[in-house]
């Protein structure tokens, strides 16, 4: 028979009895902030689907970044968007690349800021792929590990803090892990996208990283959003090669896979609440449809509900403003 809610009242008082009815809480010190930042952009470039977020400069972000540090927002997750591309991603691994500049800016800046950089090589190739081809168009997983590992080197040597790998290459935790003990970085984390779905939730974010395939989709590396225990498999595999952190992407699609990772790994867990997610909060709240504060905590608290240690959204610097 349910507590009626007067008793449920009491028990929260009650010491002894407060698992009964726990409350998870939300914090600014959980929340990742993503930011873009354009080589040769000068000041801010609005996103058109994800309002709100914009494309910046090596200024600007330091600026951005500064703002989510003031509101107890830890950490901000870097996607490059540089000048030119070429088939292989080279702007990557570049050391004056626009990731690297932007990493050594915002930790003199702010050195008490967290930045964690997202490694894959979409954003850098002229096919939009996360990798290097083969003559039928094909991604090669193996030997697009060599140039994923020289990326992280790089990022980690310009100050990262946290490599995130997001290009869902199979073996590419253990390539980086070896690399980066290799060269000297064993202390650098990494966080591993392990379960990243093909999902059609990532369409704004395309658009704000100009990394939309030239053909074809990822699909053929990306996972099967029908598939959750294929999910569980790719986490486990991560683990065993090396990652000190683990995220389930989307997060608002992706609640029970959580729930399920929290049961199951004793890592720190991220959830990626993604563009799309992002988008349709925006486009209903413009509407006067939803209420925007309100749909955006409930859903940020719903993915620390099932699991998440560790929230990377584009409303962090919003929410911790809420919070506080």
């Amino acid at each position: 028979m349910p507590f009626p809610q007067t008793r449920l009242r009491r028990l929260r008082r009650t010491p002894v009895l407060r698992d009964l009815v726990r409350e998870t809480r939300l914090d600014p010190a959980d929340f990742v902030l993503p930011l873009f930042v354009e080589e040769g952009l000068d000041g801010r470039s609005p996103i058109a689907a994800m309002p709100g977020v914009d494309r910046h400069s090596l200024a600007t972000v330091v600026e951005e970044a500064g703002e989510a540090a003031s509101l107890g927002v830890p950490a901000v997750l870097l996607f490059g968007i540089p000048a030119h591309k070429d088939e292989e991603g080279s702007g990557a691994w570049d050391d004056e690349g626009v990731v690297q500049l932007a990493t050594r800016a915002i930790k003199a800046a702010h050195p008490e800021l967290l930045v964690m950089c997202d490694l894959c090589l979409c954003e850098y190739t002229s096919h939009g792929h996360c990798g290097l081809l083969r003559a039928d168009g094909s991604v090669d997983n193996d030997s697009s590990l060599e140039l994923l590992a020289r990326t992280a080197i790089s990022q980690a040597r310009a100050g990262a803090d946290v490599v995130a790998p997001s290009d869902m290459m199979d073996g590419r935790v253990g390539a980086l892990r070896a690399a980066l003990d290799e060269d000297g970085l064993g202390d650098t984390p990494i966080l591993a996208y392990s379960a990243k779905f093909a999902s059609a939730f990532y369409g704004p974010f395309r658009e704000a990283a100009d990394s939309t395939p030239a053909f074809g989709d990822r699909r053929g590396y990306q996972m099967d959003p029908a598939n959750g225990d294929e999910a569980l498999r790719e986490v486990l595999l991560d683990v065993e090669e090396g990652a000190d952190m683990v995220m389930v992407k989307p997060g608002i699609t992706s609640l029970d896979l959580l729930a399920r990772a929290r049961q199951r790994f004793d890592l720190p867990l991220a959830a990626y609440q993604v563009s799309g997610e992002l988008a349709m909060i925006e486009a209903a709240a413009q509407r006067g449809w939803i209420d925007r504060k309100g749909a955006a905590l409930e859903t940020l608290t719903a993915i620390a509900r099932a699991g998440a240690d560790i929230v990377i959204t584009y409303l962090a610097a919003d929410a911790a403003g809420w919070l506080a």
